[in-house]
């Protein structure tokens, strides 16, 4: 399954917004700095699909704010 992205950096607080079915807002609290911001992104939605974090990859987006990514 491959879900877009967006995501909110340096945020007060951390979670997962749903959008619609394709499209999630997820906030984090890492800098984008050296991939912190990736892997924050990556446990957030692990914990969200109560899913263990490497069943989630980054397809695309890898620097941007706009993300694919798939979930196995």
């Amino acid at each position: 399954m491959h879900i877009q992205v967006k995501i909110k950096l340096k945020a007060a607080k951390e979670g997962v917004e749903k959008v619609d079915e394709k499209h999630l807002i997820v906030s984090v609290k890492e800098p984008p700095v050296k991939g912190r911001a990736n892997q924050a992104v990556l446990m957030a939605l692990a914990k969200y699909f109560g899913i263990a974090t490497p069943r989630i990859k980054i397809i695309t987006g890898r620097t941007s704010r706009q993300k694919t990514v798939e979930i196995t």
